[in-house]
């Protein structure tokens, strides 16, 4: 097969994190016997900085002709005094509205390995496995009006959360199929007792479920969603929610996986995939090689299965990294007290070297 993808490595420590996601790419592409064709592009504050647009023309072009696009991070706080239209975090969002990826999938795994990273006592998080289904071109991040206005000291700010219920619909369809391959339960939250979106998000939801009678439908509010998801990670599935939502708790979820750094995520439902780490750009750690390199590594593995329906090369790349870090390997945010740390370099190379035995080892089973 032929794997055309598009990488926009970003700022921060997007570029070092995609070079080794692109390195694992390529031997997995070796291994499967697949050709691979990749077109770099610059997005957010690198675009901003070359050309005075964080999505430039040909940037777009190139996603719009490519299978998937690869993303690393965008943003920095050198780019806080620019005008909303030139912040590098529009140039995401008018990706995500281009490309028409309106289901963001990202999964917050607590791998046995890792049990000691996260801040929860280790029977609290141990077994945690949640997909959290977000509506990305929905909410208060697009709806219009919205802007500043008043004099200086007297100013007010407009952000209008809108959603429609096609938007809300097909949304709902994907987290409910996806829980079919899952443990068949779905938590849609919202904030209902307040928002008139939400009210409107509950009852769309709650008549979709009727498609899915094998799929168990529970409701919550997102405050106490926040607070379950640190009590009893393990009880959730599939996590159903709008955009300002899924994108708080995601973040919550990695912390209770110990990083940020290990979540990957899978934007879908449009004409070309968007996959990215969930970490953002970093800047405090940027160029420093120290930066975690599996959340992109891990994304790869969704583009693969997403995109491509390669689900053996996705499996392959998810069982390299479980058994990298089962080896005690460890970048700088997930090392305990006295534990050595890899580079961000040292594990890609690792996770690489892992997926061409696991791939040498599942064409000797094809061979049998």
């Amino acid at each position: 097969m032929l794997l055309k993808l598009t990488t926009l490595p970003g700022d921060g420590i997007g570029p070092e994190v995609v070079d080794q996601a692109v390195r694992v790419v390529e031997e997995v592409a070796r291994a499967f016997g697949h050709q691979l064709s990749i077109t770099r592009k610059p997005i957010g504050g690198a675009a901003l900085v070359a050309s005075k647009n964080p999505l430039p023309d040909d940037t777009l072009q190139a996603c719009l002709s490519s299978s998937a696009v690869l993303l690393g991070a965008v943003g920095g706080p050198s780019f806080d005094s620019f005008p909303a239209h030139l912040r590098p975090e529009s140039g995401l969002l008018r990706l995500r509205r281009e490309l028409g990826v309106f289901a963001n999938l990202r999964p917050a795994v607590c791998l046995p390995a890792l049990e000691d990273c996260s801040p929860l006592r280790p029977e609290v998080a141990r077994g945690t496995n949640i997909l959290i289904v977000r509506e990305l071109l929905g909410g208060i991040y697009f709806g219009q009006p919205r802007q500043t206005e008043g004099p200086a000291g007297n100013r007010s700010a407009v952000d209008t959360m809108r959603y429609s219920e096609p938007e809300i619909e097909r949304i709902a369809h994907v987290g409910f199929e996806l829980a079919r391959s899952r443990r068949r339960k779905v938590t849609s939250v919202d904030k209902a007792n307040v928002l008139d979106c939400s009210r409107l998000w509950r009852d769309v939801v709650t008549r979709v479920a009727q498609q899915y009678p094998d799929i168990k439908l529970s409701h919550m509010y997102v405050d106490s969603a926040a607070m379950a998801l640190v009590a009893h990670p393990a009880e959730f599935d599939v996590l159903l929610t709008e955009n300002m939502f899924g994108d708080i708790l995601s973040d919550q979820a990695g912390g209770i996986m110990g990083s940020l750094g290990m979540l990957a995520s899978a934007s879908i439902g449009g004409s070309v995939g968007l996959y990215e780490p969930v970490h953002g750009s970093a800047p405090d750690i940027a160029g420093r090689g120290v930066a975690n390199p599996l959340g992109a590594i891990l994304s790869v593995a969704m583009l693969l299965r997403h995109s491509f329906k390669l689900e053996r090369e996705a499996a392959c790349i998810e069982s390299a990294v479980s058994e990298v870090l089962a080896a005690g390997n460890r970048t700088r945010d997930l090392v305990t007290p006295g534990q050595p740390a890899l580079s961000t370099s040292q594990m890609g190379e690792k996770v690489a070297e892992a997926v061409a035995q696991r791939a040498r080892v599942d064409r000797g089973k094809v061979a049998i």
